[in-house]
């Protein structure tokens, strides 16, 4: 059976959810699509697994359950999702949520209904695809620190725009982050406290000497971080894996020794990780370095995560066309 990519199949979930309220019959729903009917059927079918007009029926019924739960009349529920009487779309709604609609009112339940894909309607007018559906694996640890190392190597490639003595060039005088980390003026600066704060961390935790972290130049800094980024992400892999997150160390180097817990390192690593990037972009445009990478872990995984698994992982941002409230 033919499939359509990802980005053609998106397209044709978006002509049916733009005609939910058009009550177009299935020939005229795929003309919208420039296909035929039997193309058209097919096509949605084999990427969806469940047939165009099923898959437009069962989200009008999740959109009716749930206005029936913000309390709008059965009858409004009923016409709104394309059903020409009461009694037909009661029968509709009896059959997929086993209750009539005024049951279901008085005692609401979930108005998402089984899907073979994951794919539902989601208030006030958009549709949500769970995580099965989606093939993603990432947890919040993913996101947070895959985006962190992602970034922070490419701004060092975005550096590599500026000659030397823009990097050194005070475009944040008497600007510091932290305290013990000293002041952060230049971009070579901002930069190197992005690798040694990686370095320090993952040494104190580790149990290993520190590294000097005297090479400053822009490709000893990129090799710093080529060590330093993959050896924080294992460190903070396997802590995770042994769900160590509140175990503790005494870190005999500061002054007095001081105890953190792993989780604590991590959260306060990738925090201010994420407030010297930001620094460092406007920096870097004020510079003239326009156009540096997403800073935004949204537009990240939008952008630079390939996701082509499922046709569902094409849906973010598709809307479900808005209707007038029932007066």
């Amino acid at each position: 059976m033919d499939k359509a990519s990802p980005d053609r199949l998106r397209h044709l979930i978006e002509v049916v959810v733009e005609s939910l309220d058009d009550h177009l019959d299935g020939g005229r729903l795929a003309g919208r699509a420039y296909l035929s009917r039997f193309h058209f059927d097919r096509l949605v079918a084999a990427g969806l697994g469940e047939a165009p007009g099923a898959f437009r029926r069962r989200l009008l019924l999740e959109r009716a359950a749930w206005r029936l739960i913000g309390r709008h009349r059965v009858t409004d529920a009923g016409f709104e999702a394309g059903y020409g009487s009461t009694e037909a779309f009661s029968r509709a709604f009896r059959r997929a949520y086993g209750a009539s609609p005024s049951t279901f009112a008085a005692e609401p339940g979930d108005f998402r209904l089984p899907a073979p894909n994951g794919i539902h309607f989601h208030p006030p007018a958009g549709l949500f695809v769970t995580g099965a559906a989606t093939g993603t694996t990432m947890d919040l640890t993913d996101r947070l620190l895959d985006h962190d190392l992602w970034l922070t190597g490419r701004l060092l490639e975005d550096a590599g725009r500026l000659p030397d003595h823009l990097l050194d060039r005070e475009v944040r005088p008497g600007h510091e982050v932290l305290p013990f980390d000293g002041p952060e003026p230049t971009v070579r600066l901002m930069l190197d406290r992005l690798v040694w704060t990686k370095e320090v961390w993952t040494a104190a935790i580790a149990g290993r000497e520190l590294p000097d972290g005297a090479d400053r130049s822009l490709d000893g800094l990129r090799r710093r971080w080529g060590v330093a980024g993959e050896g924080f992400r294992t460190l903070v892999h396997g802590i995770r894996a042994r769900d160590a997150w509140n175990d503790a160390f005494v870190d005999a180097l500061c002054e007095p020794p001081q105890s953190f817990t792993l989780g604590g390192v991590v959260a306060h690593v990738l925090t201010f990780s994420a407030h010297r990037r930001q620094v460092l972009i406007e920096a870097l445009a004020d510079l003239g370095v326009a156009e540096v990478a997403p800073a935004c872990p949204m537009e990240w995984e939008r952008l630079a995560v390939t996701r082509r698994s499922h046709p569902a992982d094409h849906l973010r941002g598709t809307a479900l066309p808005t209707t007038e409230e029932p007066s």
